[in-house]
């Protein structure tokens, strides 16, 4: 079974077809600049290569990617009818807690909750139609990067501004990386072999996007990220947390705009805001240890707070067993698990430093062996997850 999986974000898309008979990555690659000037598709498996073309909307864009999977260079099959099936990622699901075989029913119940990530969930929808008018006979499965923490409790997911809003908008907390949370739940369970019922873990998704999630029974209790992607520990470009009052003071004195506040915080903050220069941790942690004073000040707050949240989820979680290191930061950065980690020996943490140092992007386990919590990195893999919603669901439809 061929399976294709579509990531649409707000300028690009990326994709990956799979054959699930042996999930097997059959291609691989992306659409950029999406609408803009300069916008190229960059294929990764069975080719490198790097074409550009005019794609003025994502619709154009759908197009092409099915028209590579077809190129005899850059392609994996002959014909589209060789396409089984296609999952597509959304980012906000609202309320949906798993993913769904897309029916002209499911589409219309999941556009009313496109007001709680417009930009994102506005193109996701022009993806999926193109995908219908491209593709009219073939499945498709939306897999919501929010279902997986819809089983935090209410008093959890609640925020504590007045109830009727609630009611009337569903302010609340949603959580995402969802996807990502399952498979790594999911695979650790298989490389560390124990079975999630009755265990306690603190999964950290730390990428240019971070968020962690208290997972119990092998069910999420608690998530930092809230409606939207913004709240939780400090990354890239985004503040994570962040006094309400403040950025209100600041819209005053700077006259800002909803649109133009909303952009600083997502877009000018974290890393990138308080170096002053970049939001690549690899080059964050360079100009440190070069002796650079905002660098250095950077991944003390980074570290920080990712320590602040692990702690704070040891005490919901009354215990933890394990703590994952996840994505692209926490699969590649040493010193940030080893920092965020440091002084945690009071709950039973003993980090290895030495096998620490040595672990880029495979599974490992990074605690000692008398440490009470185990401390592994578990490397992610959403769109293979992904795949296997599509699949699973696909074929028992």
């Amino acid at each position: 079974m061929k399976v294709l999986i579509l990531n649409c974000g707000s300028s690009s898309i990326k994709y990956k077809m799979y054959d699930m008979d042996n999930k097997a990555v059959l291609a691989a690659g992306g659409i950029e600049k999406i609408g803009s000037q300069g916008a190229f598709l960059k294929t990764k498996q069975p080719v490198a290569d790097k074409t550009f073309y005019d794609i003025p909307d994502h619709d154009t864009g759908v197009e092409i990617v099915l028209r590579t999977l077809t190129d005899k260079a850059k392609g994996c099959i002959t014909s589209l009818e060789e396409i089984n099936a296609v999952g597509d990622r959304i980012v906000h699901g609202g309320p949906f807690s798993e993913s769904t075989l897309i029916t002209p029913e499911i589409f219309t119940e999941w556009k009313k909750y496109l007001a709680l990530a417009p930009v994102h969930s506005s193109v996701q929808a022009k993806c999926i139609e193109a995908v219908t008018n491209h593709l009219p006979n073939v499945p498709q499965v939306a897999i919501f990067d929010t279902a997986f923490h819809q089983t935090i409790p209410e008093h959890a997911y609640l925020s504590s501004l007045p109830y009727e809003y609630y009611e009337k908008y569903g302010i609340r907390r949603y959580g995402f990386h969802g996807t990502s949370f399952r498979y790594v739940l999911q695979r650790s369970a298989e490389f560390l072999n124990f079975n999630p019922k009755g265990k306690k873990l603190i999964i950290c998704h730390i990428g240019n996007g971070i968020s962690l999630s208290a997972v119990k029974d092998g069910q999420c209790i608690d998530t930092t990220m809230g409606m939207m992607p913004n709240e939780g520990p400090m990354m890239g470009t985004r503040t994570g947390d962040l006094d309400p009052s403040s950025l209100l003071y600041l819209m005053e004195k700077e006259h800002l705009t909803p649109d133009q506040a909303t952009d600083i915080i997502n877009k000018q903050s974290g890393l990138l805001g308080i170096s002053g220069k970049t939001n690549d941790m690899r080059e964050i942690i360079e100009l440190a240890e070069s002796g650079d004073k905002k660098a250095q000040l950077a991944v003390k707050m980074y570290n920080y707070r990712l320590k602040k949240y692990i702690g704070a989820y040891a005490a919901i979680l009354e215990g933890v067993d394990y703590i994952i290191f996840t994505a692209g930061v926490g699969e590649n950065q040493p010193p940030v698990r080893k920092g965020c980690l440091a002084g945690l020996e009071f709950m039973g943490v003993r980090l290895d430093e030495a096998k620490n140092e040595k672990i880029y992007g495979q599974e490992a386990i990074i605690s000692t062996p008398d440490s009470k919590v185990i401390v592994a990195v578990v490397p992610t893999d959403e769109e293979l997850m992904m795949a296997e919603d599509t699949t699973r669901i696909v074929t028992k439809k």
